[in-house]
């Protein structure tokens, strides 16, 4: 557990990329069975619906490709965008392994089993502690999509109102393909329950020149085109600047 308390505190510090922190959200470790999440949460409305700005896939590989031994994200982006949200009640949720680390932290967790069922199970038991029972719109950055989906679609039990995501990944082994990089082997698929996904409200934001995520591996697996919304101009890591006030506004 001090391993976990030590990469909490060096998350919470500013150590990674330095971001002022609003008086208002509280730094939280949220324990479940297997895995302990890293948050920031604005509540002032306990019974009131909830947003969660569920993290991408963090700094899980180097600029060689090669997996790290910390995926604790270097930049701040979701966390910037949650901070500014104005509603009652905001989380800024942090993956499984980013921020704090215990002994199930195998490298595993932010590769080719970053989306496993026993993460997606451990996310959506966090998630659980954090609503308490009400309802609430899960936002996804890069690979949080695919978590976000997985969560509403396999634990019908958290009331999600809406997904919205930014530049996410809600087809990975068409995004493997695409890449010519090796299969998410390890890895839920939310191409596996594409029909309650369906029947969820929903948002995804692509940029024009994202290379990462290239737009049409959301146009092609969006069951409804108009549900897309292209951002001319941004790529993976930047140019959101124009839809973040949509975002923050959305219920």
């Amino acid at each position: 557990m001090k391993k976990a308390f030590i990469w909490f505190i060096f998350g919470l510090c500013g150590c990674v990329t330095p971001l002022k922190i609003p008086p208002k959200f509280k730094p939280t470790l949220i324990t479940t069975p297997d895995f302990d999440f890293a948050v920031w949460q604005k509540i002032e409305q306990p019974a009131a619906p909830y947003k969660i700005y569920i993290e991408g896939d963090g700094y899980a590989f180097n600029s060689r490709g090669i997996p790290t031994s910390n995926p604790t994200p270097r930049g701040t982006f979701m966390r910037s965008v949650a901070f500014g949200d104005s509603h009652p009640n905001v989380v800024y949720m942090a993956r499984a392994c980013q921020f704090v680390q215990n002994k199930k932290c195998e490298q595993k967790y932010w590769t080719d089993g970053r989306f496993a069922p026993e993460i997606i199970t451990a996310q959506s038991d966090a998630i659980k502690q954090i609503i308490r029972g009400n309802s609430v719109t899960l936002i996804g950055f890069s690979g949080g999509a695919q978590i976000a989906g997985l969560v509403a679609v396999t634990h019908p039990e958290i009331k999600v109102s809406k997904i919205i995501t930014i530049g996410g990944n809600l087809d990975h082994p068409a995004w493997t393909a695409h890449h010519r990089v090796p299969p998410l082997e390890n890895s839920a698929d939310l191409n596996d329950y594409r029909d309650k996904f369906a029947q969820i409200a929903q948002i995804h934001y692509v940029g024009s020149d994202d290379m990462v995520m290239p737009p049409f591996l959301n146009e092609n697996f969006a069951a409804d085109k108009q549900t897309v919304i292209v951002v001319e101009g941004a790529t993976h890591n930047s140019g959101w600047d124009k839809v973040v006030p949509q975002i923050r506004a959305s219920d």
